[in-house]
């Protein structure tokens, strides 16, 4: 089975909608989610809804920082998360903060976790951006493959049967094998804000059956959702990562 795996939307309804495309072009039918429909971006209404709409054809999805913040939660948020949080929130009706606030912190299928942060607090929010950042998880699941988001910025991470935990290197488009003598952790980046450098959406392919996972990047308007953050009133910052991708 292959599953699409997304996070970290963020309101970017251009992004998302470009990955949704591109997984439709694919023929693939199972979608997860990892949490952060909405923040930072322009269209958090329609997001959500979207993302409840996959959910109730029966893709899997997470909570992340942001929809606990936006589903009324007390999140410490820095100056410019905050401001679009502030934004976003009186935009989302009852049944869209509802909707968030009713979302797993984790899910799993199989011998596969996903989360939206690390494994290990999930409702710590712990940020997975290194080999030694992943430890945690390892210890924390029995799971043999991890995804997770909130960093912004793809990581490939194993462990072996000694307990070595170390950085793995892959490139974008071309599938890497999660060989089955080992765990993995893999952050899968984001669709909506990424922040590595390349202004594309950001997701991943994992098959179960190979296990395989391909880390995928997706060329979207980012002009058009750069525009309507300066329309919104949004800090113009906002605008000017999704075009310089960081």
């Amino acid at each position: 089975m292959q599953l699409a795996i997304l996070t970290d939307i963020h309101g970017n309804r251009e992004a998302f909608e470009a990955v949704l495309d591109d997984v439709a072009q694919r023929g693939i039918g199972g979608i997860v989610l990892l949490g952060d429909i909405v923040g930072y971006g322009p269209d958090p209404e329609w997001c959500c809804d979207r993302a409840e709409r996959l959910v109730a054809e029966g893709a899997l999805c997470v909570r992340g920082n942001h929809d606990n913040a936006a589903a009324g939660a007390a999140e410490s948020m820095g100056g410019l998360a905050r401001r679009a949080m502030d934004w976003t929130i009186p935009r989302l009706s009852a049944g869209q903060k509802r909707f968030l606030a009713g979302l797993p912190m984790t899910a799993a299928t199989g011998e596969t976790l996903f989360v939206h942060a690390s494994a290990n607090g999930p409702k710590d929010w712990n940020y997975v951006t290194s080999d030694l950042k992943a430890v945690g998880s390892f210890r924390a699941t029995t799971a043999r493959v991890i995804f997770c988001g909130h960093v912004h910025v793809p990581l490939l991470v194993s462990r072996d049967l000694s307990g070595t935990v170390r950085e793995q290197g892959f490139r974008a488009g071309f599938p890497f094998p999660l060989l089955r003598s080992r765990r993995w952790l893999a952050v899968v980046g984001a669709v909506g804000q990424p922040r590595d450098g390349l202004p594309q959406a950001g997701y991943a392919l994992y098959n179960t059956d190979s296990s395989e996972l391909t880390f995928r990047r997706v060329p979207y308007d980012n002009g058009t959702t750069a525009a309507r953050i300066r329309a919104a009133g949004l800090p113009e910052e906002l605008a000017l990562r999704l075009m310089r991708g960081e």
